[in-house]
């Protein structure tokens, strides 16, 4: 069996490689400058990724999402990939982030099939193609100073629609897939729910270039996620959920 041995380097925000697969990280500091080494273990040259799958419905099953840091937002990317076999008139949460009143942004699957995001009150629709079975990369984007905010499925890009100028999303909550909570971490609608397969997760507090996010479609190398950081996430599962680690 043959092993490569890679490295990473964590400097201002930027992971300098691919998806990590086994990493056993150290702190070396020289004068004021502090460096994140973490090395990273390919098999064979392929590349490990860690899958949740929401195998059936329920009002029990969730996963919480620990953010690098608060949500207190004027912009934001929130990109995923992720397949789901539920048609119909039903609504599917895709992401939730709550505060302890308020839905800060909750991103959903309508019961017409269009995608939307919520800021607080009223949301913002997308008539784009249906998703399904197959896995769609998806990116939602939005910036308060303009209010622009589109939908990207698959690299392709929705028109813009300005929604929510001057807004701030606050911190203080907590983010959950696979469940909305109508109340603080409570109150689960099993009928709204995320059954299927969702990976990939990743958030940044402003509004990536369109070239970036093709990148991320393709598997190009890109600055991680400052909010969320898909390699590194910590994750809180509750009820049945499956992870998965696959072989891209």
């Amino acid at each position: 069996m043959s092993v490569f041995i890679y490295f990473k380097v964590h400097f201002n925000g930027f992971w300098l490689t691919s998806v990590l697969f086994q990493a056993v990280c150290s702190l070396l500091s020289s004068g004021s400058l502090l460096i994140h080494v973490c090395f990273q273990i390919r098999l064979f040259g392929s590349v490990t990724i860690k899958t949740l799958v929401f195998p059936s419905e329920t009002s029990d099953s969730y996963v919480e999402m620990v953010p690098l840091k608060p949500l207190q937002l004027k912009a934001f990317t929130l990109c995923m990939r992720l397949a789901t076999e539920l048609k119909g008139e039903r609504e599917v949460i895709l992401f939730a982030y709550r505060t302890g009143d308020y839905d800060e942004l909750n991103v959903w699957r309508e019961l017409d099939g269009r995608l939307s995001f919520y800021l607080s009150g009223d949301g913002v629709f997308f008539q784009v193609p249906e998703l399904g079975a197959l896995k769609t990369h998806l990116c939602v984007t939005w910036d308060s100073s303009s209010g622009a905010a589109t939908v990207f499925m698959d690299g392709r890009k929705s028109l813009t629609k300005i929604y929510k100028k001057g807004h701030t999303i606050r911190a203080g909550g907590k983010v959950l897939l696979g469940q909305d909570p109508d109340s603080y971490l409570g109150d689960y609608d099993a009928k709204q729910s995320f059954v299927g397969e969702v990976c990939d997760v990743n958030m940044w507090d402003s509004v990536l270039p369109d070239r970036t996010i093709k990148d991320l479609v393709s598997g190009k190398r890109v600055q991680r996620g400052n909010v969320f950081d898909w390699e590194t996430i910590q994750l809180k599962i509750s009820g049945t959920v499956e992870v998965i680690h696959r072989e891209l």
